[in-house]
């Protein structure tokens, strides 16, 4: 069974030190096999909107628990992209 989830991690910003979220797309074909056809979906700062995809700060970043996509219209991903992509876009 193919099962995508969506990755979350957060980590300061280094124009204002507010919380950056970034976000990455990885499928698993199994409950027991590695994730594959991992994609970045973007990074952002929620405070200021800087677009800051690297992290400069060893040792700060947040990692949350992935997140399972049922919806077999995600698992092509760009539906998702081109959302978060757009979400983006209108924070600057």
């Amino acid at each position: 069974m193919r099962t995508q989830y969506l990755h979350l991690s957060a980590y300061p910003c280094d124009d204002c030190k507010g919380p950056v979220v970034s976000g990455w797309l990885a499928v698993r074909e199994s409950e027991v096999s590695r994730e594959t056809d991992i994609r970045q979906v973007g990074a952002v700062c929620l405070s200021c909107g800087h677009r800051q995809s690297k992290i400069t700060e060893p040792g700060v970043t947040r990692q949350f628990p992935p997140v399972e996509w049922e919806s077999a219209s995600i698992l092509s991903g760009s539906h998702l992209e081109t959302a978060f992509s757009e979400m983006l876009a209108r924070a600057t």
